[in-house]
């Protein structure tokens, strides 16, 4: 598979620093970066991954084509955000199920860096476990559909109604 990880060595990954704004309204919170993200230092990097084409359809605008921090300065602008569910953990590979040793990031950073936030959607199940931790501190809690090349079962067009659905939900579409 073309997105293995290099051999971990049972070593500690860490994660990546949230995309926040004091503007963000919804968070899209994943598990965890996939290896190819670890190694480009950038979410949802693989070439695969859905995130970027879903996002792009929605607000119409070619977001793959854009350096990564113009990217992340348009979710800041529209008021979307981007974290993970776990801050570290040790997995060989990218797949969900490999994470073992899984450490949860500080949820209540949200609050503070993202104040406007009511919202966090999970991009997909491993991500939805951590769902009443997120409750507990007042967030409504939305499961997407994973944007993961691994979730082969449902196709673009479900995905993107899906997403748009949520998007909607909290005024993240039409508002560019």
């Amino acid at each position: 598979m073309s997105d293995a990880a290099p051999a971990s060595g049972g070593g500690l990954l860490r994660g990546l620093p949230p995309v926040l704004g004091r503007a963000t309204r919804l968070v899209v919170l994943g598990s965890f970066p996939g290896a190819a993200s670890l190694r480009a230092g950038e979410y949802y990097a693989h070439p695969r991954n859905q995130f970027w084409p879903i996002l792009s359809a929605l607000w119409q605008v070619d977001l793959r084509a854009m350096p990564y921090r113009a990217r992340l300065a348009e979710l800041r602008r529209r008021g979307l955000g981007v974290w993970d569910v776990y801050a570290s953990c040790r997995r060989e590979g990218s797949l969900d199920q490999h994470i073992v040793d899984a450490e949860l990031n500080d949820f209540a950073r949200l609050r503070r860096e993202a104040p406007r936030a009511r919202a966090v959607a999970h991009n997909g199940g491993e991500s939805a476990r951590a769902r009443r931790h997120l409750e507990a501190l007042g967030f409504e809690v939305l499961r997407l559909p994973s944007t993961s090349p691994a979730n082969a079962s449902w196709s673009f067009e479900r995905k993107l109604a899906a997403w748009r659905a949520a998007l909607e939900r909290h005024g993240l579409v039409g508002s560019g």
